[in-house]
């Protein structure tokens, strides 16, 4: 047998720890002669999963290294993923076949290495590259993911000894270290890492470790200062901040130090809360020093006095006012700087800032009078007055008593969907940009899935061919266990056009899912839908090919006009053909009842069976909407008034909630009764219950915008069945959640509890764009005029009586609704949840909202006293809730 042969043999019986002797014992012709067939084993082992499989592989890997006598093949060969996630690069025989070979080579083989991107590469071929490295001498690779892994392993313990040696010993030792390090300060998303400390021994922190460095002179001082500060500029995720603003403090840079980088720490004052309150710690001693223009205290007076932190502008001021008793003569320039406060959102804020310019008015003199006249038109009308006799001039011109012009966005109008995409070339480009986008919208999806439908009707070899260049790039693997349907699975349709998949053979229509839709295997209510309908789409384009969709909304909300859809059936009709019933189905539950009865009388003269259905839909008037009850919940106690208990194994959650009875019951009786079973689903009721929600698999997805457009009339019920989504925007912390709000207020059907319950749970949302998500849909709903004021008000106060809704957050969202000129919306959602708010011991953050509730009062110029915030107003004290509650009463009293 010769040595090919052999090395080949062993290859296929996964005898790695043979292999570097037999690809030593050949020469390089019989090398080169090992590579096609070292290739065509590669091919036929990919997507082989087991101990056989993962045997051949690591004896393949090592064989192609060793057989590549290029270094540029050899890297591409051990690089590639079909070793990934094997861990193969970990056995000594790789590193053995690749030491053997000349240093250049080696050398060019692992900086090819280190350069490459992709997960996976740096567990596996990390301590390969390392000991190339430290053996040979050559330069160490400083790319990201080369620096990221030794970030982790620097130091992580002493040959299974646990940590004998302290972090800073272990860094002070290594000699990447000098090239490695400074790298650190580059590196993204790794301030989990940095924040870490091994043991609480000196120098086992990387901050503390970093500082020893610079003290034992490993690393420049002065350097990890300037890459630290640049760091901190750059910005970045939390956690990489509060990291490395610890490694900051550890260097602990003198005065001198710190004067020569003014401009880096100006900059710091516009970041994360931590570091700008750093920043400005430091540049008010640099200035009590003398050490920093005046200039700078303007700059960055500027940019702090605009910031939300409260903490942040009150220390601000606080320099200002010191900086003005140490220098008199910079009054002038301090208190234009105060001036900037006056447009503060706090009320409270505008008031200490008044005080600090009466207080160096007098030194500031004259001149500083017209500039601060200006200024003083964005001061709450609550200062109004006194800011007018300290510059000696009116300030302000409204008449409090003339009221408030209410200003409201424009009612928003459905988008239409437009006109069927025209050439087959425009189907394949919708459908890549609606596979490339994260979170394609309800109009993209609909409009290519009709166009798929449309098209292959008229030319399907042309389609096809269109959508060659698409599969390509996005070939359809089917759906995965864990996969709910959904917008991407129209590949599915696609795939089926090209011929690539048979959707009339027997079996699973989707990867692990049965073939029937209803059965799928963790799919929402909403994606069974989907399922059924790109199911029937795919099953009817290869078959009778119909000639369009019925169910395509004629607006993005997934509405579908009445006149549309008798037109489509009109053409059906006249070509013989009956629709699909899922596509049937979905059109009725999308379909706009009119107010008159024009489109029921065309309905009523098509007498196909599908025609005839729609044209009795239309003369019921569509399905029924249906009351939310609000209920409490206990599991194992029933149904009972007020909040709800859910108990989970890991948290008790206390939560108001609703029951809803759901579209398909009313008055008429089951008005889905001829329905699809996965669309009656959709017409259930729904109840407060976790583990009902389990069973339909719903805990796994969050809502989209798809899910609303199956049911565009029925908000209600959407909110009813989403309710939990939403409350875990306040309660427990979700992200994103909310976004759904502006959506189900853009939608149609009644707003009633369920819908302004979700509203509630949004302005108390943990996440800022979780709050801007319902402020929008907030106005929304009050420009269309379905806004209940007086109930979003109470669920507000009971939410916010039982803790799931922070007071802070609850004022930041209205504030900023009530700063769109909406103060007379925001108003009458606080004056009923004031009551509750105030009862008893109020919740801390309490002051902040009767703040704005007395800021958009006086706006307003109401008057009615409220019985809980008399109260409050007459206990004694000078608290800031009761000075704001005096506020409010003293305006409620005119």
């Amino acid at each position: 047998m010769s040595g090919v042969e052999e090395l080949l043999r062993a290859v296929r019986e996964g005898r790695t720890p043979q292999v570097p002797a037999l690809v030593a014992a050949l020469g390089p012709a019989e090398r080169r002669a090992c590579l096609p067939e070292l290739k065509e084993l590669r091919k036929q082992g990919r997507g082989e999963w087991s101990k056989e499989a993962n045997a051949r592989a690591g004896a393949l890997l090592v064989a192609g290294a060793g057989c590549h006598a290029g270094p540029a093949g050899a890297a591409t060969w051990i690089g590639g993923r079909d070793f990934t996630g094997r861990s193969w690069a970990r056995h000594p025989a790789l590193g053995e076949v690749v030491l053997a070979q000349p240093v250049e080579w080696q050398t060019e083989v692992v900086t090819r290495l280190a350069a490459r991107r992709g997960s996976g590469w740096d567990w596996e071929l990390y301590p390969l590259i390392e000991r190339v490295v430290r053996r040979t001498g050559c330069p160490v690779p400083a790319t990201d993911a080369f620096t990221a892994e030794w970030l982790d392993r620097v130091g992580a313990g002493d040959g299974g000894r646990g940590w004998v040696r302290t972090l800073l010993e272990c860094l002070r030792e290594d000699a990447f270290t000098p090239v490695l390090l400074p790298r650190v300060f580059e590196l993204t998303d790794i301030g989990w890492r940095l924040e870490q400390r091994r043991t609480d021994r000196p120098g086992d922190s990387w901050p503390a470790a970093v500082a020893g460095l610079a003290e034992d002179g490993v690393l420049d001082r002065a350097e990890l200062v300037e890459l630290c500060l640049a760091r901190l500029v750059r910005g970045g995720k939390p956690a990489d901040q509060r990291a490395f603003l610890a490694v900051l403090v550890a260097l602990a840079p003198t005065p001198r130090e710190y004067a020569r980088q003014v401009r880096g720490l100006v900059a710091l004052l516009d970041g994360l809360s931590v570091v700008a309150g750093h920043a400005q710690q430091v540049l008010a001693e640099l200035d009590g020093a003398g050490a920093i223009d005046p200039e700078v205290l303007a700059e960055a007076s500027a940019v702090v006095l605009f910031r939300t932190e409260k903490k942040l502008v009150r220390a601000q001021l606080g320099w200002l006012d010191k900086a003005a008793r140490r220098s008199p003569e910079r009054a002038g320039p301090v208190v234009l700087a105060v001036a900037e406060a006056f447009g503060h959102p706090d009320t409270a804020l505008q008031e200490r800032a008044l005080t600090v310019v009466a207080r160096h008015l007098g030194a500031a003199g004259e001149a500083v009078l017209p500039e601060l006249r200006f200024a003083a038109e964005g001061l709450n009308p609550a200062h109004h007055a006194r800011a007018g006799e300290l510059l000696g001039a009116p300030v302000g011109g409204d008449d409090p008593d003339t009221g408030w012009s209410e200003l409201l966005p424009p009612a928003p109008v459905p988008r239409p969907l437009g006109e069927p995409i025209a050439t087959p070339a425009e189907v394949a480009e919708e459908l890549s940009a609606l596979l490339a986008a994260d979170r394609p919208g309800v109009a993209d999806f609909e409009r290519t899935l009709d166009g798929l439908v449309r098209h292959a009707h008229l030319d399907r070899a042309a389609l096809a061919e269109a959508l060659a260049p698409v599969l390509r790039v996005h070939p359809w693997h089917g759906v995965g266990r864990w996969h709910d349907c959904g917008p991407a699975d129209i590949l599915y349709v696609a795939a089926a056009i090209a011929g690539q998949v048979d959707p009339h053979a027997p079996g699973p229509v989707f990867r692990k899912k049965v073939r029937s839709p209803l059965r799928g295997e963790h799919n929402t209510p909403y994606g069974r839908v989907f399922a059924a309908r790109l199911t029937e789409v795919a099953e009817r384009v290869t078959a009778d090919r119909p000639p369009l969709l019925l169910a395509t909304p004629t607006d993005a909300t997934g509405a579908l006009a009445a006149a549309a859809l008798v037109d489509r059936l009109a053409r059906y009709q006249a070509a013989g053909v009956e629709p699909g019933e899922a596509d049937l189905h979905a059109a009725l539950l999308r379909l706009t009842v009119p107010a008159d009865g024009t489109v029921p009388a065309a309905a009523d003269r098509l007498t196909s069976p599908a025609g005839r259905w729609a044209a009795r839909w239309l003369r019921e008037g569509g399905l029924p909407g249906q009351p939310s009850e609000r209920v409490r919940f206990a599991p194992g106690r029933g149904v009972g008034s007020r909040a709800v208990y859910w108990e989970r194994w890991w948290e008790d959650v206390k939560r108001i909630c609703v029951a809803q009875p759901g579209p398909g019951a009313g008055p008429r009786g089951p008005a889905g009764e001829r329905l699809g079973a996965e669309f009656r689903a959709l017409l259930e009721g729904t109840e407060p219950s976790v583990a009902r929600a389990r069973q339909q698999n719903e805990w796994l997805w969050q809502p989209t915008a798809h899910w609303a457009a199956v049911l565009p009339h029925h908000r209600e019920e959407l909110a009813a069945r989403w309710l939990d989504w939403f409350a875990d925007c306040a309660d427990r912390e979700r992200r994103g959640a909310a976004g759904l709000l502006p959506v189900l207020a853009e939608a149609g059907g009644p707003a009633g509890t369920a819908l302004h319950l979700a509203l509630a749970y949004g302005l108390g949302a943990r996440f800022p764009e979780d709050r801007t998500a319902a402020v929008d849909a907030l106005l929304v709903l009050a420009a269309r005029g379905d806004l209940d004021a007086e109930l979003l008000g109470r669920e507000l106060g009971a939410l916010v009586t039982e803790g799931t809704v922070k007071p802070s957050r609850l004022t930041q969202a209205l504030t900023a609704a009530a700063g769109t000129g909406a103060y007379g919306t925001v108003w009458s959602v606080l004056a009923p949840a004031l009551p509750a708010v105030l009862a008893g011991e109020p919740p801390r953050g309490a002051a902040d909202l009767v703040g704005t509730a007395a800021d958009c009062a006086r706006r307003c110029a109401v008057r009615g006293p409220i019985a809980e915030v008399g109260e409050v107003a007459a206990r004694s004290g000078t608290s800031r809730l009761v000075k704001e509650a005096r506020a409010l009463r003293d305006v409620l009293a005119g």
